[in-house]
Order: structure tokens, then sequence, then C-alpha cells
């Protein structure tokens, strides 16, 4: 089964987590603070975290700045009290791939976590795959991409959207489906998330952002990519 690692202070929620997740058939490693968890994720290489924001020493936000810049395919959960969209947004734009927000059912927590699994499963430990766009040269497994010889920087986020229309190069995508397999939850962001991030792709890797020849929009729709 696979192995989760939880990054929590609470030392309640840490031994709720770990009952549950050991009961599920899980391996189960903890931390109590950031610095720890830091050290454990990349000692260890677990399949998921479950990171709180509010943690000593490093802030959950930092962990997984940290995490995701060493080793951006290892899956994270946050866990947050605040229950405020900032929170949640900032997490999610620093990479981590889905959020849930104090007090949470375990059944939900569990949902989530299979979710996220399952849809990041198929993206861990793989070739190095590049893709040649004209000019533009894409590493995602390393997240880096040149345009020439310059390199072009581009967010966690945007490497995965461009990642997934390449897989699905000159099929139709709803904003819903972008934002379910994308993002990975249905409540938030909006679609309008979706538009902004296409925007921002655009706007790096089209000759004329406003005539884009790579990323279509199909109206009514969503997008189209024909790289």
């Amino acid at each position: 089964m696979p192995q989760i690692l939880i990054i929590e202070d609470e030392p309640e929620m840490i031994m709720g987590l770990k009952d549950n997740f050991l009961y599920e058939g899980y391996e189960v490693l903890t931390a109590e603070n950031g610095v720890e968890g830091i050290e454990k994720a990349l000692t260890h290489s677990p399949d998921l975290v479950l990171l709180d924001i509010m943690l000593p020493q490093k802030s959950g936000f930092d962990v997984c700045r940290e995490l995701k810049s060493k080793n951006p395919d290892m899956p994270i959960i946050m866990l947050t009290a605040r229950g405020q969209e900032i929170d949640k947004v900032l997490g999610l734009e620093l990479g981590a791939d889905d959020y849930i927000t104090k007090p949470f059912s375990v059944r939900e927590l569990l949902a989530r976590v299979k979710a996220v699994l399952r849809r990041t499963a198929g993206h861990r430990n793989t070739d190095n795959h590049q893709y040649v766009l004209e000019d533009f040269t894409f590493d995602f497994k390393h997240y880096q991409a040149r345009k020439g010889s310059r390199q072009i920087e581009f967010t966690h986020k945007e490497y995965q959207m461009l990642k997934y229309f390449v897989q699905h190069k000159g099929e139709i995508l709803s904003r819903y489906q972008i934002l379910d397999d994308v993002w990975g939850y249905e409540a938030t962001p909006t679609t309008r998330t979706v538009d902004n991030h296409i925007l921002k792709l655009r706007q790096k890797i089209e000759p004329d952002p406003a005539k884009p020849k790579y990323i279509l929009t199909v109206h009514g729709i969503g997008y189209k990519f024909i790289g």
C-alpha cells in the first residue's frame, strides 16, 4: 500500500490520522514540524504528504514550496483550519494537489487521498518526457522550458496545464474537465481560473497572444491544443 507522510503539530490529530490510515492499510510516517517534515519527505519520498499550514519552524507554505521545488511530482494535500480562500489559493499556486479544511470527516479525507493518488500515480517516477514546440523545448520531468538557448519561467500549475494539453493534443477540453483533471477538486477555483492560466500560457508561448495558434478557444465549450 502507499506510504503517507503526515506533517502536523497537534498530537491528537497525528494519532487520529495515523490510526485511520493504518487501519486502511497505508504505511504512515509522521513529522511534528516543518523542518522534520521536509527531511522525512526528501529521505523517504512518500507517495503522498498531508501537510498542515500552521507548523512550527517552517510553515506549511514554505514546506510545500521547498518540496515542490525539489520533487515537483510529490503529491501534497494541504490541511488548513483557517478556511480562508486566500490560503487555499496560495497553497494550490505553490503546487499543492488538493486542500481540506478542518474540521473534516475521515471519510472525506480518505476519499481525497485516494483521488489524488489515483490521479498522480501515472506521473511519478516516469521517464524523461520532452516536448518540442517550434523553438520551445519543454522538459516535463524536470519542469524546465527553453526558447532557443533562453530559459523561460513557468509556474508549477502552468507546467501541469501545458503537459495536460500535450497529453490531450487535438482534443476539445471543457473548462470543468481541465479543473477536475489538473486541479483535482470541484468547489474552487472557478472556471475563470482556467481562463486566467490560459491567458498566461498564451503570453509565454504564442507568437501573438491576441491571435493564438496553439491553444485555441472553442466558444461555449473550452479549449483545444494543436501545438
